[in-house]
């Protein structure tokens, strides 16, 4: 029998390769997992693998978080919650220098507790922020580096589907990584409002100011956002307070935002069966990549290569934290290549039992992985969100987003380390539930 050891090499090898000429990851995946586990099992196991496995995956209850969190999310966009958060976070914010940019943040950190994706919440806010930012002459650098660095906040602020990801291949309980994620969620917020604040007074001709609101705008605008405060109460308190599952969250937060759609007579039957649809697409590619990964890892298995990860990694003698760094790292070259929730699920099965093995906590490591990943959505040479936004904008360089984006991805490293250095930021909340 062939070595295992240099199968699993291979097995990388032709995957990278699959995945430069374009092919799909989760089919990538599938292929090679399919073909590995044949050639050391026998292609008769392999084929019965091929045809239990979606089936597994797809009626699975567990996995039900995403498609109602996405829907939730498509719906709460198209009944025009994310234009009322926007406004409403202008009219408090927008007459500060940078104040626009101010905005863009605050109304992507409450737009991404009620969606989800980073993707989403970078994809919505191009078309919401961007115009605005541009017609009071904020340059293009700046708007689309602010709208790309506020998307990632809807993968570490709950409902995270990377988080919910996560949870589901380590067996770690959703509610608490979602609760984990809130405090490193609003550092992330209040450090990305710092760096617009700090680009303002360094030049302060680059960023205009905008007209200063007065307080009864500004409260008529609060009463606007009752919709999605409500939403995130409902379906966040119910996880923490333990009355729901995270699958029943998930539904109860799509059906609340489909009868508060409705009441408010902002969602047509045009517009839903729009939503359906984005829903479905997003969530055919998100599980078409589950269920590669999955076949992916019983080649893993079999090839014993979490275990010689394992061992490879603790026995460098670089401690605890040079390990994580070398993790960290990895996660970051991969961002070049694959988008966040493609990462986590191809390498968590694998780096999860060296995290272990360390000591950490994978609660705390949860959050600062997915931070991690999330990064490598913005940074270059290649980030989801700026294609994301450069689909959207249309009329702007890649160049000049990675550009305006620079200043943030250095916000993102300190925040990294700030939260290694102290990870009760992450682990408090969750313990105390």
């Amino acid at each position: 029998m062939p070595d295992p050891t240099l199968i699993a090499v291979a097995g990388f090898v032709v995957l990278f390769a699959l995945m430069l000429l374009r092919v799909p990851v989760g089919v990538a995946m599938g292929i090679v997992g399919v073909c590995g586990f044949g050639l050391i099992s026998g292609f008769g196991p392999a084929l019965r693998l091929l045809a239990q496995s979606p089936i597994r995956t797809a009626t699975d209850a567990g996995f039900a978080v995403i498609p109602m969190f996405l829907l939730m999310g498509t719906i709460a966009s198209a009944s025009g919650m994310s234009t009322e958060l926007f406004h409403a976070a202008n009219r408090f914010l927008g007459h500060r220098r940078g104040g626009l940019g101010m905005a863009t943040i605050a109304a992507c950190a409450g737009f991404a507790a009620i969606s989800g994706s980073s993707v989403a919440t970078a994809a919505t806010f191009s078309a919401v922020a961007y115009p605005e930012m541009r017609r009071f002459g904020y340059p293009q650098s700046f708007a689309t580096g602010v709208i790309a660095a506020g998307g990632t906040l809807g993968a570490i602020l709950p409902p995270s589907l990377v988080l919910a990801v996560y949870s589901l291949i380590t067996q770690q309980d959703v509610g608490r990584l979602y609760i984990a994620g809130i405090v490193p969620g609003m550092l992330a917020v209040a450090m990305y409002l710092a760096t617009i604040g700090a680009i303002g007074l360094a030049r302060p001709r680059f960023l205009p100011r905008g007209p200063r609101a007065g307080w009864p705008e500004r409260l008529a605008a609060l009463r606007s956002v009752w919709a999605i405060t409500l939403l995130f109460l409902f379906v966040i308190g119910g996880l923490y307070g333990g009355a729901f599952t995270a699958t029943e969250a998930a539904s109860m937060g799509a059906g609340g935002a489909f009868v508060i759609a409705v009441a408010r007579r902002r969602l047509t039957a045009a517009q839903f069966l729009d939503c359906l649809t984005r829903a479905l697409r997003t969530s055919a590619a998100i599980f078409t990549i589950l269920i590669g990964a999955l076949l992916f890892g019983y080649f893993l298995t079999v090839t014993q290569t979490p275990q010689h990860v394992t061992a490879f990694l603790t026995g460098l003698g670089l401690g605890r934290y040079g390990v994580l760094l070398v993790i960290m790292a990895m996660y970051l070259g991969l961002g070049c290549v694959m988008d966040a929730m493609a990462m986590v699920i191809l390498t968590i099965p694998i780096i999860f039992p060296v995290v272990t093995a360390l000591g950490f906590d994978p609660i705390w490591f949860g959050v600062i992985i997915v931070m991690t990943v999330e990064l490598g959505l913005i940074h270059p040479p290649v980030g989801m969100n700026v294609f994301v936004i450069k689909s959207v904008v249309g009329d702007v360089a890649m160049s000049t987003v990675f550009l305006g984006v620079l200043p943030f991805v250095a916000t993102d490293l300190v925040r990294l380390a700030i939260l290694i250095g102290f990870p009760a930021l992450s682990t408090w909340l969750p313990g105390h539930m």
